[in-house]
């Protein structure tokens, strides 16, 4: 109510002045007519002073003095006119001036009782944070989010055979409950049909299955895959599989920006610039989060009340991902068995570990499906080459190159 007062208060004053203004008027202002009458004389003056220095003839000044004389003329008309004009009477200009003062105030609470809060008491950063707390903890489950989030836009028809794939697997993995990659893959593939739902449920079972052994990228795919079947929604369950991951990795990308999502969701903007900022500082140029953080991370730190933030430049392109190539294949020929060997499996883990937890293009899938031929390890290679059937279902030409690798290795038709 204070502030209501203060507000109206301030309005009085400002109507005040103005009206003061309006039953004054300007004051010691004289007409222009009346300026210009002055200069003109001056002017007339001044045509006298040359012709006494010489400085114009005689035939000069008398005409010079009949062309000012001409303009004293009319300028004398112009004032006597503007004298005798007629001005408002007293009474008119104070119902003016009351009719503004009126207006100004009415106007003023009007506009305060419908976009403002009249008697709504201040609310203190700590309130602020005890509500978003409370909100955080009675958001909606997973389940009535999913219910609410309706389908998932921007999914493609899917192929029949890949439609007939994942129905086969999911019969596989409805009788083998202790199939841990046919969950893996069940997950995967639901996910690429738009069944996250489903595709959540399979990845939660999977991690069940690793027994403890579950990595931070487990977790935080399971997130992900909770956070797009309720729509962009983070929920309590999203937020518990988000805490497992970046328990086990606190720089993992996926899991960071679904924290900062939640934060912002539940009322504490503050905390959301906190991590999207370190996530920011994280991110390569390629990381599906890289566009919306830096459309959003400004407007967050208004609202966290950082007033100095400035965007950081865009992340450079790192090195692609590589693996073993056909000259390093050729180089291997000169080395001793032994030594072909161990450079061999040195460049197959590297580039299986790094295929695992950050993917890779369809050429370092061939390389490693290649490299594992070599070795020999025909049951990890079409272990691999089952895998990436998985991963580029949807993508036909790319398959295509990693299934060209698969053959030369034996492990396809």
């Amino acid at each position: 109510m204070q502030f209501t007062a203060l507000a109206i208060a301030l309005a009085a004053i400002v109507a005040a002045v103005l009206l003061i203004t309006l039953l004054r008027g300007r004051r010691g202002d004289a007409p222009a007519a009346a300026y210009d009458l002055r200069v003109y004389r001056e002017q007339l003056a001044e045509v006298d002073r040359d012709l006494a220095r010489d400085i114009i003839t005689g035939d000069d000044a008398a005409r010079i003095r009949t062309e000012v004389s001409r303009r004293v003329l009319d300028a004398d008309r112009k004032l006597a006119a503007s004298t005798g004009a007629a001005t408002a009477p007293p009474g008119l200009s104070a119902a003016a001036g009351g009719i503004v003062l009126a207006v100004l105030l009415a106007g003023t609470w009007f506009t305060y009782s419908r976009i403002g809060a009249p008697g709504y008491p201040d609310l203190p950063l700590q309130a602020r944070i005890e509500m978003a707390k409370e909100a955080r903890e009675q958001r909606p489950r997973q389940a009535v989010a999913e219910a609410e989030a309706g389908p998932i836009p921007g999914i493609e028809a899917p192929d029949p055979a890949h439609l007939d794939l994942v129905r086969q697997l999911r019969e596989v993995v409805a009788e083998r409950q202790e199939d841990l990659r046919g969950f893996l893959l069940l997950a995967r593939n639901e996910a690429a049909l738009g069944n996250f739902d489903a595709a959540h449920k399979a990845q939660a079972r999977a991690i069940d299955l690793k027994k403890g052994r579950a990595t931070a990228e487990d977790y935080a795919t399971l997130a992900d895959m909770m956070v797009i079947a309720a729509g962009g929604y983070v929920s309590p369950e999203a937020e518990a599989a988000l805490e497992n991951a970046l328990n086990r990795d606190p720089e993992n990308g996926i899991a960071l920006y679904y924290w900062g999502l939640m934060h912002i969701q539940t009322g504490r903007p503050d905390t959301a610039f906190r991590v999207w900022r370190h996530l920011l500082g994280l991110t390569g140029p390629d990381d599906p989060w890289l566009r919306p953080v830096r459309a959003q991370i400004e407007e967050l730190a208004w609202q966290a009340g950082v007033d100095d933030y400035q965007l950081p430049p865009l992340p450079q392109a790192n090195a692609p991902l590589r693996g073993p190539s056909a000259e390093d294949m050729q180089a291997a020929e000169d080395m001793t068995p032994q030594q072909r060997q161990e450079m061999i499996k040195g460049m197959v883990a590297n580039l299986s570990e790094r295929l695992a937890t950050r993917g890779g293009t369809p050429q370092e899938w061939a390389q490693l499906i290649r490299a594992l031929g070599i070795l020999g390890d025909t049951a990890q290679a079409g272990a691999i080459w089952t895998e990436a059937q998985q991963v580029f279902a949807l993508h036909p030409e790319a398959l295509q190159e990693v299934r060209q690798a698969a053959t030369s290795a034996g492990v396809a038709e």
